[in-house]
Order: C-alpha cells, then sequence, then structure tokens
C-alpha cells in the first residue's frame, strides 16, 4: 500500500512537471533580433558610433545645458524616465510619454504619432522643441559644437568625405548610428532560436495566453510591436481622446486616435504606460489593452501569466553604452 502511494506520489509530480507546449506555428508571427538595425542610407562605422555616443549625452545640445538625449531617455534604465511625461529646460513637461529608445531604430517610425521616419531624423527634433532642449535653431547648435575642438575633430573623423562634416544634419545621423546598436536580447531570442530551456513553463503558458488572447494581432515580429499604427480603442472607446494621435501629422480623420503600436520588448522595466503615461502597472495596462483592443476581460490568472511570458523580454542592457563617456572639453 505504501509503494502505491509513492507511485501515485510520483506520478502526480511528473504531471505537474510536464512541458508546456507552445504551437510552433503561433511562433511564426515573431522574429529574434537581428545584430544590428542597419541603414542604407546611413552605414554604421565606429567613429560615427563613438560620436553619437557622445552627443546622445552631451547636455550642451540644450539651451541652457541641463538637459541630454539620455536625460529622458537613460540608457541605464532601459531607455526611459520613468515620468508621465518628461521634463525639458526650466523643468517644463513635454506632451507625451517618453518611449524606450531601445530598439527604436528598427521600427516603423519614431514618436508615438509617427511624424519622422528614422532614428536619425527623430534625433534632430527635440534640440529644437522649445519645451524640450529649446535650442533656438540648428545653426545656433552647429555653433557650438564647432567652438568644441575634439568635436570638429570627431565630426570629421566619422564623415571624412564631407567638405564641412559638423552639421546638423551629421549631428542626426551620428546619434541614429549610435541608437542603431540599442539592442538587449533576451531569453525570448534564444527561445525562437531553437533553446527551449530558454523560457520557464510558466512563460511558455504566457505566452499561449497572450496568443490565445489576440494580443499577437498588433504585437508581434522582432521588437513584439513597433511595426503598424493602431486607433486606441478599436474595440471600446478609449476613455481620454484628447490626443488626437496620428490626425495631427496626417490631418486625416481616419487617424484620429491612431498611435504606433509599442514594442513590448523590456517593458515590464519601461512603466508608466500608453502615450500619457498615465497607467502606472503593466497589470492595468494589459487589462486595458484587452478590453478596449479586444473586447475582452482577462481573468487575475490571465494577466499573470501574460505578465510571466513579458517577463521573458527583457534582456540586459548593452553595458558598453550605458556608461556616460568621457566628452570634449571646451564651450562656448
Amino acid at each position: 500500500m505504501k509503494r502505491a502511494a509513492i507511485v501515485l506520489l510520483l506520478v502526480a509530480t511528473a504531471a505537474c512537471q510536464r512541458t508546456v507546449r507552445v504551437d510552433p506555428g503561433q511562433l511564426r508571427a515573431f522574429a529574434p533580433l537581428d545584430s544590428a538595425m542597419v541603414s542604407a542610407d546611413n552605414p554604421i562605422t565606429p567613429t560615427k558610433i563613438a560620436l553619437g555616443r557622445m552627443l546622445y549625452y552631451d547636455t550642451r545640445l540644450s539651451a541652457d545645458r541641463t538637459v541630454s538625449c539620455n536625460s529622458c531617455h537613460a540608457l541605464d534604465n532601459y531607455g526611459v524616465d520613468h515620468r508621465s511625461t518628461s521634463l525639458g529646460i526650466k523643468q517644463q513637461h513635454g506632451g507625451r510619454n517618453a518611449p524606450t529608445v531601445y530598439h527604436a531604430a528598427g521600427q516603423i517610425a519614431q514618436f508615438w504619432d509617427g511624424r519622422a521616419p528614422t532614428v536619425e531624423e527623430q534625433a534632430k527634433g527635440p534640440i529644437l522643441n522649445p519645451v524640450e532642449m529649446g535650442m533656438p535653431s540648428g545653426t545656433a547648435v552647429i555653433t557650438r559644437l564647432k567652438a568644441i575642438p575634439a568635436y570638429r575633430t570627431a565630426f570629421a573623423t566619422a564623415f571624412p568625405d564631407d567638405r564641412d562634416p559638423v552639421s546638423y544634419d551629421n549631428l542626426g545621423r551620428a546619434i541614429g548610428a549610435f541608437e542603431r546598436r540599442l539592442e538587449t536580447p533576451a531569453p525570448w531570442d534564444a527561445f525562437l532560436e531553437g533553446d527551449q530551456t530558454a523560457l520557464t513553463n510558466e512563460q511558455k503558458a504566457g505566452f499561449n495566453t497572450f496568443v490565445g488572447a489576440g494580443c499577437q494581432a498588433c504585437h508581434n515580429g522582432a521588437y513584439v510591436g513597433g511595426a503598424s499604427f493602431q486607433r486606441i480603442g478599436l474595440v471600446e472607446p478609449w476613455p481620454k481622446q484628447d490626443d488626437p494621435g496620428r490626425f495631427a501629422v496626417t490631418k486625416n480623420p481616419s487617424d484620429r486616435l491612431v498611435f504606433k503600436v509599442p514594442t513590448l520588448r523590456n517593458v515590464v522595466e519601461t512603466a508608466p504606460y500608453f502615450s500619457d503615461g498615465q497607467v502606472a502597472t503593466l497589470q492595468e495596462a494589459v487589462r486595458l489593452m484587452a478590453r478596449h483592443q479586444l473586447g475582452r476581460e482577462l481573468s487575475d490568472e490571465q494577466v499573470g501569466a501574460i505578465l510571466a511570458w513579458l517577463e521573458s523580454l527583457t534582456g540586459a542592457p548593452p553595458a558598453q553604452y550605458i556608461a556616460p563617456p568621457a566628452l570634449p572639453a571646451g564651450d562656448r
């Protein structure tokens, strides 16, 4: 009798530890990260990366020398500042939540409304925004940089074929080249590449729940998002409708309340959520998306399962980039 009880216990334990299966067909909508997010228009070189890294961290690109790209997109903090809206010069608040800069270069467009097609173009915007970095013009930026001898040398090295390498467009190209290296490979990538042990049973079950709820319709591809624009409140109207979204760019009425679908990579680390940064927890964000985009009310168990899988999308920021570089001496 005792032997039979032991056998039953072993069978039950084995059943509890049975590996959760993921349908390979469901994985076709996803892809592991590439080694770099390349651009034919802006080839990546070590000298561009080095220059872009310095510019990314340099507060001298702001009018009062207090704000850098890294101020709102902190690379040691998964590319965000954890504020609902970021602080620019003179402690002014921006109009939208600052999305993570990690994996931004591989996405369909930049900003929540997609108004910049590339990270090279995006990099030039905040510097001239009166609320963010507040420089009066691109000319003023270049005048300040040209007054710093080491920057003149760095631009000439990064853009050797240009007669006047210290230009505002080249500033965007340098920062863009640097940002094209900002990737965080995660356990999810190892799983997609065939390592079945990279995810726990809970995470695999969470992926199945994610797909079963229909979330992969928008959150797919290598970046688990970032590849399309969608209307927020597709099934049930979104409670806040004061931000017109992409309509402000296109003036097309069909683009009202349309926003770029954010990447879910590192989403566990990038609170608060949505374009206004008003949702503090990922649990609430998952529930709201299910309700308003899919017309589904998720149980606590379903939300917990999805969050377990989302943990597998967290990777380590690249150590060589998260420490501020030595910046050129000099000022104007």
